[in-house]
């Protein structure tokens, strides 16, 4: 298998799975060996195991992180700081890749950044919607309200009031009340009751200080 031959096939994909490779090989055992070459000859970069992407210079559809982060994990969507941040709910810049999963908690380190996963428990898998990142890409992200409570949730201490005032919500026209009640109670958790005081009041106090005249 000579890359020259494989790479046009590869490279209208953001990402793929050493299983693309299979089909027409003569053993699995000499894909992993031709792929571990690439790797180590910086044409493929492997993302985690079985999970590679082209190197830049051969890829035609270069890989967005949330994209890479629901590959790198199956069943989860990004949520907590990440999300809030691409809603623009927070003013920070968050660095990290941060998600959420019925799975195992962990963290990735590849070139495309640092990915970080955080457990939650089945009954709290829901509010995330399948996003387009690019023309062609698409991720499962939190809703706004939901990224919040992902966060107040995994957080100690997080439900009172001095915590939710320090995230500084910014934009918070963007959260839905209704919706963000419904996931409360949806929820079921005592910490997201006492924390949705405080949330509608600080939005409360926003969206009067902004109210057009």
């Amino acid at each position: 298998m000579y890359f020259q031959q494989i790479s046009p096939q590869l490279e209208q994909l953001p990402l793929f799975e050493s299983g693309h490779l299979y089909a027409g090989a003569s053993s699995q055992q000499k894909v992993q060996r031709q792929l571990a070459d690439w790797v180590r000859a910086g044409k493929v970069i492997q993302l985690r195991r079985g999970l590679y992407t082209l190197a830049s210079e051969y890829n035609t559809k270069h890989p967005h992180s949330y994209v890479i982060a629901n590959h790198i994990v199956k069943g989860s969507y990004i949520s907590l700081h990440t999300a809030l941040s691409y809603y623009d709910l927070i003013p920070e810049y968050v660095a990290v890749v941060t998600s959420v999963t019925t799975g195992r908690p962990g963290t990735w380190q590849n070139p495309y950044g640092h990915f970080s996963y955080q457990h939650i428990q089945n009954k709290l898998f829901f509010g995330f919607d399948y996003r387009q990142m690019t023309q062609t890409q698409w991720a499962y992200v939190a809703t706004p309200e939901k990224a919040l409570l992902d966060l107040i949730y995994l957080t100690p201490e997080a439900d009172g009031e001095a915590y939710i005032r320090a995230l500084r919500l910014q934009n918070l026209d963007q959260i839905n009340v209704e919706r963000l009640s419904a996931y409360v109670e949806r929820a079921n958790k005592p910490k997201l009751k006492r924390a949705l005081t405080h949330i509608r009041q600080v939005i409360e106090e926003e969206l009067t200080e902004y109210k057009p005249l």
